[in-house]
């Protein structure tokens, strides 16, 4: 199957979930709860941060994993910043001409 490049229009899986960059969630590890913060959003999952005390998982996982979001909990809410839309920042920015 021929995946085609993403059109403007069309939202990826992470942009349609509830979290985002900041939040705090919880996931499993070898069937070991774990709470992190999310760092960076990809096309269906998140790297998410971090901390254990156990040495298999720090040396395994470096205190980082890519987890699916489906597969994550929300514990707390980061705080939001609202995105202005590009159509209306391509409308100001010919008004400025």
């Amino acid at each position: 199957m021929i995946r085609l490049p993403k059109k403007n229009d069309e939202a990826t899986e992470t942009e349609l979930s509830p979290f985002d960059i900041g939040d705090e969630v919880s996931f499993e590890i070898k069937k070991q709860k774990f709470t992190g913060f999310i760092d960076k959003a990809y096309k269906n999952a998140f790297l998410v941060t971090f901390e254990s005390d156990d040495p298999e998982i720090i040396d395994s996982y470096h205190s980082k994993t890519v987890v699916n979001w489906k597969d994550l909990t929300m514990i707390k809410q980061a705080p939001r910043v609202e995105k202005e839309p590009e159509e209306d920042k391509e409308d100001s920015d010919e008004n400025k001409k």
